[in-house]
């Protein structure tokens, strides 16, 4: 595992202190390792969502759609 070091106003520092003490992280490092998988998370939704958006329009997911999804699914016309 590699090291960082980043440099924080005293503000910000006692921010992460608290959050480290109030949401049972064991460190500040921990703190910000689930800050940055969070934020690749939420790029990777981003990106998906921006595809989704790009494409073409699908049918209406209305009544007939999942009547027709669970007849498929085997699982008959439940409602």
């Amino acid at each position: 595992m590699s090291t960082m070091n980043i440099s924080l106003p005293d503000t910000l520092k006692s921010y992460v202190d608290e959050q480290v003490a109030g949401r049972r992280f064991g460190s500040s490092s921990e703190y910000v390792r689930d800050l940055i998988r969070r934020d690749q998370d939420r790029q990777r939704l981003r990106g998906l969502l921006l595809i989704g958006a790009d494409s073409a329009p699908a049918a209406p997911a209305d009544r007939a759609y999942f009547k027709a999804l669970r007849t498929r699914a085997g699982q008959g016309s439940a409602q």
